[in-house]
């Protein structure tokens, strides 16, 4: 885009802070207001906050006109993720009103999808772009009150009452305090922190909240206490009902500075904003004269930012990073108050993040597995890692729709949280469970007993919301059981329905499954006919856990190619051994030191990394890939964070490694 052509704009929910940012837009350098989106455009009154701007009916037909550029988004927080995805795969740059979703993984997404599509998004926090932030940087660089110790900041009015009719206390619109205003001395804490030390921001190590929730379930009050890894301390409190100082204040071990309403600077319009300054040898007050409208400076940066070529913000703004940061100290201090909104739970979030029903893809190549009737995805879904159902439905939506069917659940993950949250997942999005192949596990040490199998499955199944699952596995083994009556209690399930497909033993060793199979030919049981070890292209030499067993060294590659019994490989892509978090000068992640770290290793690293390069990939896709081109059944099973890190391992199927290529990585 050429430097001189204005940002044309376009803003969808016309509300008070979308009139104020169209002043910023019309009193800046680059951007010239357009258009305004409204699903009301006969509404009186309308035009008037927005002169010269076409009103547009829909959000919609804003995202399909070609003159528009880039998109502020001011509707409630509950939508903020919908309307700027929908923008970005539309090709529009997104500045999303903060906060910029509901939590930090709704906000990943968000940044993901921007990245994809190769535009703008940001979150608009406008007072990091006024001179009189800038001049607090300098102040607190220079030493002015010495080494920063305690930062307290707050940001709290009084609405005069509860009004269960107004935004800020409707729970279905995550009204109160912490999202709506209390991520403005958040964020300015966690940038000093940061400034501090040099750096943008810090996050903290801990946080630690209180807060008042009202009728309506949300937070009128709240304050949280922050502990950053430099030792400095934060205090940071917000509020609907109760007017606060709003003061920022930074105590140092030679004085403190004290800014009123930091946020606000010199003005909506422009003003003088003032900097005190306390010490021991006096007090100073330093005035920050600006003329410009406060809104004007971050349409301004947008407007750069895109004319340049980069898709966030860089310092004094927010970027990815840092929103994500943000975010996720909010999320902590509304769980630590206990505060979740309706939106965010299984009965309400029937859709997906970008508001569309989930529909099963294609994308994800299926196999037929030995032993289970409906074909199954290249790779399963893990579920170690999920702590709510709105994080998790972006991940299991995604996998989803990529065309993903088989699920990894367990007992022991997450105290069973985790399987709850399969069941409410497939329930909302009116998932077919005979299109699903749903992996059970239970009798993890300590209780590793035949007896615990029922009574867990019992529990799994009511959690799932199903009657069976396709694939079980003891979760461990206990040797001192005599293998048969594992195979009896597992036969059992069979034999009522509840496995309707095979099973096995996870982390048992092939003498043990030999065993059981032999015990099961004598005694017209089921025979184990599954596998749940390690297998990855580095051979983990220290269990990760304990009790756990690794089926990747050449006695179990021919024992597995022998038998063809399928292996849902955990841990197939190392934990992280083919990232920049692994290398021969890198010690400072213990794990991966312990399980991970030998000559022969790294010799095959370096190979994925050669490989990676002709492919043109990374080498944990190559990782991956060696995993599924091995001449046996193998299910990798991936544990993604985000939707970002699932995409990426799904990028490996579509590699196809020769075996020349696969004897040549093992050397």
């Amino acid at each position: 885009m050429s430097s001189e052509q204005p940002i044309r704009w376009g803003i969808i929910g016309p509300g008070t802070i979308a009139r104020t940012f169209a002043d910023g837009v019309a009193h800046s350098a680059t951007g010239r207001l357009v258009a305004i989106a409204t699903r009301n455009p006969d509404r009186p009154g309308l035009g008037e906050g927005f002169p010269e701007a076409r009103i547009v009916k829909g959000y919609d037909t804003l995202l399909a006109d070609p003159e528009i550029d880039a998109v502020y988004i001011a509707t409630p927080h509950t939508s903020h993720a919908e309307w700027a995805i929908k923008a970005v795969r539309a090709g529009k740059h997104v500045l999303v009103e903060k906060p910029m979703a509901l939590s930090a993984f709704d906000a990943q997404s968000i940044f993901h999808e921007a990245t994809k599509a190769g535009v703008f998004a940001g979150e608009a926090y406008m007072y990091r772009f006024h001179p009189q932030t800038a001049r607090l940087v300098e102040l607190v660089r220079e030493g002015t009150i010495g080494d920063v110790r305690i930062i307290r900041s707050s940001f709290g009015f009084d609405m005069g009452g509860y009004r269960p009719e107004h935004r800020l206390f409707a729970n279905d619109l995550a009204g109160g305090g912490i999202l709506d205003v209390g991520g403005y001395p958040v964020s300015m804490v966690c940038m000093l922190a940061g400034v501090a030390e040099n750096k943008p921001f810090l996050e903290p190590l801990t946080v630690s909240g209180a807060a008042r929730l009202g009728p309506s379930g949300v937070d009128e009050w709240a304050s949280a206490v922050l502990k950053f890894p430099n030792d400095i301390v934060a205090e940071v409190s917000c509020s609907i009902m109760a007017q606060q100082d709003n003061v920022l204040r930074i105590i140092g071990s030679q004085g403190r500075i004290e800014v009123k309403d930091f946020w606000f600077a010199s003005g909506k319009q422009g003003g003088v904003g003032r900097i005190e300054i306390i010490r021991g040898d006096g007090q100073q007050s330093i005035e920050v004269e600006e003329k410009r409208y406060l809104y004007s400076f971050e349409v301004d940066a947008v407007g750069n930012a895109i004319r340049a070529g980069r898709t966030e913000f860089t310092f004094p703004g927010m970027s990815a990073e840092e929103t994500q940061a943000n975010l996720r100290v909010l999320d902590r201090w509304r769980a630590s108050v206990g505060l979740e909104y309706g939106i965010e739970t299984a009965a309400r979030r029937t859709v997906n993040v970008a508001g569309a029903a989930v529909v099963a893809g294609t994308s994800v190549p299926r196999r037929q597995i030995p032993g289970l009737t409906k074909p199954a995805s290249t790779v399963a879904l893990g579920f170690e890692f999920f702590p709510s159902f709105a994080s998790a439905s972006l991940t299991l939506d995604a996998f989803y729709e990529a065309g993903g069917n088989l699920f990894d659940t367990a007992f022991v993950y997450g105290a069973g949280k985790t399987e709850s949250i399969f069941g409410d997942w497939s329930k909302s999005r009116g998932v077919n469970r005979e299109d699903i192949v749903l992996i059970g596990k239970g009798a993890h040490s300590p209780l590793c007993y035949p007896d615990v199998i029922a009574k867990q499955l019992d529990q799994s199944l009511e959690r799932l919301k199903t009657d069976y699952v396709d694939v079980y596995f003891m979760h461990r083994d206990n040797p001192d059981i005599p293998v048969g009556e594992f195979v009896d209690a597992m036969d059992a399930e069979v034999r009522r329905g509840r496995i309707r497909g095979i099973f096995g033993g996870s982390n048992w060793t092939r003498e043990r499954m030999d065993e059981a199979t032999a015990y099961a030919g004598k005694n017209g049981k089921t025979p184990p006919a599954a596998l749940s070890n390690n297998f990855s292209l580095a051979q983990m030499l220290d269990p990760i856990w304990p009790g756990c067993v690794a089926a990747s060294d050449d006695g179990w590659k021919v024992w597995l190619k022998e038998r063809q019994i399928p292996n849902f490989a955990w841990s197939s892509q190392g934990r992280g051994f083919f990232t920049h978090r692994a290398g021969r000068d890198k010690r400072d992640d213990a794990e991966i030191v312990r399980v991970w770290y030998s000559d022969r290793n790294f010799d095959r690293r370096d190979r994925a990394i050669e490989l990676a390069r002709r492919h043109g990939c990374s080498p944990i896709h190559i990782a991956l890939a060696y995993v599924i081109a091995q001449p046996f059944p193998i299910i990798p099973l991936v544990g993604p964070r985000t939707v970002a890190e699932l995409e990426d391992s799904l990028k490996a199927i579509e590699i196809t490694l020769t075996p020349d290529e696969v004897r040549w990585l093992e050397g």
